[in-house]
């Protein structure tokens, strides 16, 4: 063997074309060239090559840089190191006086070269710009292909066979003795005016910034047919990596510093396990629902990481969860409340609404309460909210018979709440945005952060605006107080939701549709109110149900109180028991050119109502909207109410 640069050949017989020195190349060439063309017709003889090679870097998984298999006509290179593989240099690159071939292993991805990764085998003529290459792999006896790290250390054996007659070049790879039946690269490629009569053959390799070892333990050669395969049992071993105090040193030091930061941790750990220690006073023993540990949470949402974000719903973040023993999915609302007296507020109303059992309502499983958290687990609905089924382009079109569905469970659910436990409870916050959706796509209401529960035959407290802008009945901006009358109002504008698959307030819409209750009553008095079904059903609903809803919508719209129908009416109306009313009072004051109209146009700004939708605890964060409550808005530049 004929060696230059930094090439060595150890006692052992191993080849070594580079060392841990940054930039430096290393060529072995055998000694004498070989006669490649026949003289007779000038075309280049086939060939085949076996040879096992092994990347040693310096760093582990950081490669530096590659080595080749190479025909050359001299074996005196004046190529450069790093992404050249001491082949060429700049100057030389490209040009076709180079007569050069070479199979490369490369183990950094250069732009400049066009480099498809940092762990490829390409094939190189007369430029390290590749003609063909691929990712390291190999093919397993059952035709499976698996990946072949370069740098990984381990001795690869290649297989380079040149097919003369079908100007054919393949390359097999293998981390066994055995030859593969299929390539991993194959190419079609003439050798002839690129070969001189005689070549050298051998190997090169560079290191750049980063240095590798790159070793050859075993090679054949044949022009005569195929080259024999190698005995991987049989060749050298790989020296073993030296150790130095150079080395040393620096390891105990680091060993002091992970003492150190470990003490530090386990101390943070301890003040952080206190802090999580679940708190129960005297009070919460009484609450209904099943308390959660924090841990079992925790754990079930992954430690509250982002990927199991599903969305903001009112006052916090809502996770998806697995719960571990049972596999049962919930979704858990994580809330923060650093006021005692608002915390135990909202710990009697949960132990009061972890009571309320309806078909169409999203059950409270449990909660938990940990320092200053509050967790709250409910069953996980796969289908999500219902708006995400309405607005912009939804995945898949709900068919009028789904909707209607939908409609009526809401309707029921709705009613429960009002009427038929044993308190009245106002959910506060009714909008398509809080209605999901379960496996069979049945409406259920969900977010019961906002809800008021009374005695029945009393009146509400409260005098705080909540809710979410569009679906505010008008009187709630005067009295502030919520009543059933006003769930009602936001109840007309989910009808008119899911009939139009338009927002209450549609900003992109022409002027006299930006509203939509002013659009459907204007197109409700000119006789088309079937103009205002959703144009994405195709005109394939049922148009007497349609008019029902459309009616039913505008009715409960009516921004005088004691004219919206109760719940039960509503019910009894959708499910044909009863007949509506054959004259539609108007909703009243719809009038967008005046400036003022329905749910609070004349008491609250009217880009305020352009800047709100409906917000539902499924959105994505940049889908989320603006719910006047207190803490949802936080992380947005849009106006609020209280």
């Amino acid at each position: 063997m004929s060696l230059t640069g930094v090439a060595d050949i150890a006692d052992s017989g191993l080849l070594c074309l580079t060392n841990t020195t940054s930039r430096v190349s290393g060529h072995a060439f055998y000694s004498s060239p070989l006669k490649f063309k026949n003289s007779d017709n000038s075309k280049v003889s086939s060939f085949s090559s076996a040879f096992v090679i092994a990347t040693v870097p310096e760093y582990p998984k950081l490669g530096g840089h590659g080595l080749a298999f190479v025909l050359s006509p001299s074996k005196q290179l004046s190529g450069s190191p790093s992404q050249y593989l001491g082949l060429l240099n700049a100057s030389e690159n490209g040009n076709s006086a180079n007569h050069i071939f070479a199979v490369e292993f490369d183990t950094v991805k250069d732009l400049e070269l066009g480099d498809i990764n940092d762990n490829h085998v390409g094939v190189n003529v007369n430029s390290m710009k590749s003609i063909a290459s691929t990712p390291a792999a190999y093919f397993l006896e059952n035709g499976t292909k698996e990946e072949l790290i370069i740098k990984s250390g381990a001795k690869i054996q290649a297989w380079i066979d040149y097919d003369s007659a079908k100007n054919r070049l393949d390359v097999k790879l293998s981390l066994l003795s055995e030859k593969p039946r299929s390539s991993i690269l194959s190419i079609d490629v003439n050798l002839s005016s690129i070969l001189h009569d005689f070549m050298f053959v051998g190997f090169s390799a560079s290191t750049g910034l980063l240095a590798s070892s790159h070793y050859v333990l075993g090679w054949s050669f044949n022009m005569s047919g195929e080259a024999q395969s190698l005995s991987l049992s049989s060749l050298p071993s790989l020296p073993r990596p030296k150790q130095n105090l150079t080395v040393l040193i620096p390891c105990v030091t680091f060993a002091v510093v992970v003492v150190i930061m470990l003490i530090v941790f386990i101390s943070f750990y301890l003040v952080r396990k206190l802090k999580e220690s679940d708190i129960i006073e005297a009070s919460e023993l009484e609450i209904g629902p099943h308390r959660f540990s924090y841990q079992e949470l925790k754990k079930a949402t992954m430690g509250f990481r982002d990927k199991e974000l599903l969305g903001f719903g009112g006052f916090g973040r809502v996770y998806k969860g697995t719960l571990q023993g049972t596999n049962t999915q919930v979704a858990v609302k994580r809330i923060s409340h650093e006021s005692k007296q608002g915390l135990r507020e909202f710990m009697s109303e949960i132990a009061s609404i972890g009571r309320l059992r309806h078909r169409n309502l999203v059950p409270l499983l449990g909660w938990c309460r940990c320092r200053g958290d509050l967790l709250i687990v409910y069953d996980y609905m796969p289908n999500g909210s219902l708006d995400k089924y309405l607005f912009d382009e939804p995945k898949r079109v709900l068919g009028w018979d789904e909707r209607f569905k939908i409609i009526k469970g809401v309707a029921s659910g709705l009613l429960y709440l009002h009427e038929e436990w044993e308190q009245t409870v106002i959910h506060r916050d009714i909008k398509a945005g809080n209605v999901l959706l379960d496996s069979e796509l049945n409406g259920r209401l969900s977010d019961f952060g906002l809800a008021k529960l009374y005695e029945h035959g009393t009146n509400p407290t409260t005098t705080r605006v909540v809710g979410t802008l569009g679906y505010l009945a008008p009187e709630l901006t005067k009295t502030g107080k919520p009543t059933i009358a006003t769930d009602v109002f936001a109840f007309g504008a989910v009808l008119l939701e899911v009939a139009c698959g338009r927002r209450p307030i549609e900003p992109k819409a022409l002027p006299e549709e930006l509203i939509l209750v002013d659009w459907v009553w204007e197109r409700w008095q000119s006789g088309a109110a079937l103009e205002v079904v959703d144009p994405k059903l195709n005109g394939d609903f049922d148009e007497l149900e349609a008019i029902v809803v459309i009616k039913l919508g505008l009715m409960c719209s009516n921004d005088a109180p004691d004219a919206r129908p109760t719940m039960r009416q509503v019910v009894r109306y959708l499910e044909g028991e009863v007949a509506l009313p054959e004259v539609v009072p108007s909703p009243g004051g719809y009038d967008s050119k005046k400036g003022h109209g329905s749910g609070g146009i004349n008491t609250i700004r009217f880009e305020d109502f352009v800047h709100s939708y409906p917000n539902s605890p499924y959105l994505d964060v940049e889908d989320r909207d603006v719910d006047i409550e207190a803490g949802s808005t936080k992380h947005l530049d849009q106006p609020t109410a209280e």
